[in-house]
């Protein structure tokens, strides 16, 4: 059996924070507002991952309103759920992320996001796909307030049910 499972997130920019996408630290004279490391791509993939297996939401698991996930790393939620995909009896096929910002360019990144992504979910790197697009002046992502992350991702059942 296989299911799709989609997510979104979109964070807002602030002065003197760090920008941490798909789990790499990438300079920029803003970052992401969070309560976490506010990884908006990990948070979209982690989201679809769980939407796929009919898990829940990320924030059942990592409540914004819990001190122990203050600045904590994206990338540990995303270990954590494919533990949960892999309980469930799936496993992920896929993941196509698209990233929506006027910048910084996310093309210099990119490479280095499919790989921490794809070791974080355990799979190879050319089953994670990550792209970016701008919002050419409208909206928040347009106007460079905000940044937003959709993903895709198909899982397939691994005991056996199709």
């Amino acid at each position: 059996m296989f299911r799709i499972g989609e997510g979104y997130d979109r964070h807002r920019f602030e002065a003197g924070r760090r920008l941490v996408l798909g789990g790499v630290e990438i300079p920029h004279t803003h970052g992401l507002v969070g309560h976490s490391d506010a990884d908006a791509v990990i948070h979209a993939l982690c989201d679809a991952l769980l939407g796929a297996c009919a898990l829940g939401d990320l924030g059942q698991f990592f409540s914004d309103t819990d001190p122990a996930n203050a600045g904590r790393s994206s990338s540990d939620f995303l270990k954590d759920v494919m533990v949960r995909v892999r309980a469930a009896g799936f496993e992920l096929v896929n993941a196509d992320c698209t990233i929506l910002t006027e910048a910084p360019r996310i093309a210099p990144h990119r490479d280095a996001m499919r790989e921490n992504l794809a070791v974080r979910a355990g799979v190879d790197v050319d089953r994670i796909s990550v792209k970016a697009t701008r919002g050419e002046g409208v909206g928040p992502e347009g106007e460079g307030l905000a940044l937003s992350a959709r993903c895709v991702v198909l899982v397939r059942s691994v005991e056996g049910d199709e």
